[in-house]
This record gives C-alpha cells, sequence and structure tokens, in this order.
C-alpha cells in the first residue's frame, strides 16, 4: 500500500499568532492520526519557478489516511484556529509503492 503525503506550502502569512494557535492543535491531531512530520518550516531554497515559503511535508501510512486527517474533528478544530490567517496551497499526495 502506497504511503500518503499532506504538503502545505504557505503563500501568505497575515497573522502569525493564529498560525501558531492553530499549530499547536493541528500537531497533536496529526499524531493522532499516525503522521509524521518530514519537513515543518525550516530552511528553503526555491528554484526554477519555485516560490521560497514556509512547507510542511507530513508522511502517513496511507493516502486514505492523509486525507481522513483532513476532515478528522481533531483537524477541524485546527482548522477553526486558522481561519484566514494564512494563504496557502495544500494538497494530500499519494506516494509510490
Amino acid at each position: 500500500m502506497a504511503k500518503g503525503y499532506i504538503i502545505s506550502l504557505y503563500r501568505e502569512i497575515n497573522d502569525p499568532q493564529r498560525l501558531t494557535e492553530y499549530s499547536a492543535l493541528a500537531g497533536p491531531a496529526v499524531e493522532a492520526a499516525g503522521g509524521k512530520f518530514l519537513a515543518r518550516g525550516g530552511n528553503v531554497v526555491a528554484y526554477e519557478h519555485g516560490l521560497n515559503e514556509r512547507t510542511v511535508i507530513i508522511e502517513f501510512e496511507s493516502y486514505d489516511i492523509a486525507k481522513q486527517l483532513y476532515d478528522s474533528d481533531l483537524y477541524q478544530e485546527a482548522l477553526a484556529k486558522l481561519g484566514d490567517a494564512v494563504v496557502r496551497d495544500f494538497r494530500v499526495v499519494e506516494g509510490v509503492d
């Protein structure tokens, strides 16, 4: 079974405090779903047409589990805190077997 990944690219951060509040709730939601953070902020070098922006990559045991996180009660609570504090590109991606 292929692993699943969440990749989140932060285009704009309009309210760092609310992002911190979101992170305090989102981290435990990810961990409860068995997710493992592979990248969470940190240094980024963008090449070609990429953008130098905050990047988060999370690995899950399966694609379906990664998708289920988004709809979970714990993660929805985190999203409610986040609101419009950021503009981001949030994807769930199926890995390669």
